[in-house]
C-alpha cells in the first residue's frame, strides 16, 4: 500500500522567498553595520529597535516561522522611517519599502490607532486641514503642539528689487498637505527665487497629500488614493518642484511616468548663477533632515547655495539622529519623539544662532515645539537675502 502523500503545506508555512516582503527581509545578512546609524537603537540600545532586528522580525512572520505579536508590532511601530540605515547597508536592503510593506500587513491584521485614523483623514483633505490651522484662537489648544501655526516673521530690508527677466519656463510647485498652509511663505520665496532666474511656477488646483504618512501607516488604499489625485492635477506637467524633503521620495514614485519630481534646492542650484545675495548679518544654525540626507541628497545643495550669501556665520548642528519627528511618529508616539529631539534642542540652544534652517516640514514643526528661536525653510532666507 503506498505511503500517504504529505499533506499541503499551509500558507502560514511558505518558505521565506516565497512572499515578496520575506524576499525583501532576505536580503539582510545580519551584518550589523546599521546599527550605529539607527537612532532608535541608539536611544534603546536594544536589539529588537535596530533595522536588523526588525528585518528577522518581518522575515520571521512573514514566512510563518513566527506569530506577529505585541511585543514585535511595537518595536516595527517605533520605526522612524529615517532610512539611515539604507546608506550604510552594504547588501542593499531597501529598507523604506520593506517598512511600508511589514506596516501595510500590520494595518491588516490589526485596526490603526483611532488618533492615527484621524490625522490621516485630516491629512488627505488639506483645505478643511488648512481652514483648521486659520483658527489657530479657537484650535490652539487642542491641535498637536507643532502642528499650530506661527506666522511668518516679515522680511526686513526687502524692497521691490530690480525688474524680473521673462519667464523662459513654468515649474509646477507641489503644495503638500499641512505644508500648504505652514509653507505658504516659503512657496512665495521659491517663487521670488526663481522669477529672479527667470523660472515662473504654478501650484495646479486638485493636488493634496504625497501619502507618505497614509504609506507609512499602513494604509495602502488611502496612499493609493491620493497618488492617483496628484496623478491627474500634475498631469501634463514639465517638472514637479518638492520643498519638503520628507515627501520628495513618495511623490516622485507616485508620480512615476507622469512627470519628474526634483528638489526645490536642486532646481534652485542649477540656476544660482543668475542670482546675487546681499550679506547675512547674524549667526544662522542648519539642520539637516534624514530624508534630505539618506534619501533626497540635497544637502550638498543647500550648503552650497547658502555659501552664496556674502558673510554668511553658518552653523551646521551636529548629527545627533533624527529629531523624531518622523511623520506622525511625533503624535504617536511624543515622549519617544521629545527625548530624539531633545540633544538637537540642547546644540541649536549653544549654538548662539538667531534662528534655524530646515527643509523639511515636519522637523520643523516638531523642533518648533522645543525652542523659541525662529525656525524657518532654507528658501525663505535666502528670498530674503536676494540682493
Amino acid at each position: 500500500m503506498p505511503a500517504p502523500s504529505p499533506p499541503a503545506r499551509p500558507e502560514s508555512a511558505r518558505t521565506p522567498a516565497a512572499t515578496p516582503l520575506a524576499a525583501l527581509a532576505d536580503r539582510c545578512v545580519q551584518c550589523g553595520l546599521c546599527l550605529p546609524h539607527c537612532p532608535t537603537y541608539r536611544l534603546d540600545r536594544n536589539e529588537a529597535e535596530s533595522p536588523r532586528g526588525r528585518i528577522a522580525y518581518v522575515r520571521a512572520v512573514a514566512s510563518g516561522q513566527l506569530a506577529a505579536s505585541a511585543a514585535g508590532d511595537a518595536h516595527l511601530d517605533h520605526c522612524l522611517g529615517c532610512r539611515r540605515c539604507e546608506s550604510a547597508c552594504p547588501a542593499g536592503v531597501r529598507y523604506g519599502e520593506l517598512l511600508v510593506g511589514a506596516r501595510t500587513e500590520q494595518a491588516r491584521r490589526r485596526p490603526l490607532p483611532a488618533r492615527t485614523r484621524a490625522a490621516l483623514a485630516l491629512l488627505a483633505r488639506p483645505r478643511l486641514l488648512g481652514g483648521l490651522v486659520r483658527l489657530q484662537r479657537l484650535l490652539g489648544r487642542w491641535l498637536p503642539a507643532g502642528w499650530q501655526p506661527v506666522p511668518p516673521p516679515a522680511a526686513p530690508g526687502i524692497g521691490p528689487g530690480p525688474a524680473l527677466p521673462a519667464a523662459a519656463e513654468t515649474l509646477a510647485v507641489f503644495t503638500g498637505c499641512i505644508a500648504r498652509p505652514h509653507e505658504a511663505g516659503s512657496r512665495a520665496a521659491l517663487a521670488r527665487l526663481l522669477a529672479s532666474a527667470g523660472i515662473a511656477t504654478t501650484e495646479p488646483a486638485g493636488q493634496g497629500c504625497c501619502g507618505a504618512a497614509a504609506a507609512h501607516a499602513g494604509d495602502a488604499a488611502g496612499a493609493r488614493a491620493l497618488a492617483g489625485a496628484n496623478q491627474t492635477a500634475f498631469a501634463g506637467q514639465a517638472r514637479v518642484l518638492c520643498l519638503a524633503s520628507g515627501c520628495q521620495d513618495t511623490l516622485a514614485r507616485s508620480l512615476a511616468g507622469v512627470t519628474p519630481v526634483e528638489d526645490a534646492l536642486l532646481a534652485l542650484e542649477r540656476v544660482a548663477d543668475r542670482l546675487a545675495f546681499r550679506p547675512a548679518s547674524h549667526r544662522v544654525a542648519l539642520h539637516l533632515p534624514c530624508t534630505q540626507r539618506s534619501v533626497v541628497r540635497s544637502d550638498g545643495a543647500l550648503r552650497r547655495l547658502l555659501a552664496r550669501v556674502p558673510g554668511l556665520d553658518l552653523v551646521e548642528l551636529p548629527d545627533t539622529g533624527c529629531c523624531g519627528a518622523a511623520g506622525l511618529h511625533q503624535l504617536a508616539e511624543p515622549v519617544r519623539a521629545a527625548a530624539l529631539r531633545a540633544p538637537l534642542i540642547e546644540a541649536l540652544e549653544a549654538s548662539g544662532a538667531r534662528e534655524l534652517l530646515s527643509a523639511n516640514i515636519g522637523c520643523r514643526l516638531h523642533l518648533a515645539g522645543g525652542t523659541t528661536i525662529r525656525i524657518r525653510h532654507p528658501l525663505d532666507f535666502l528670498a530674503e537675502h536676494l540682493a
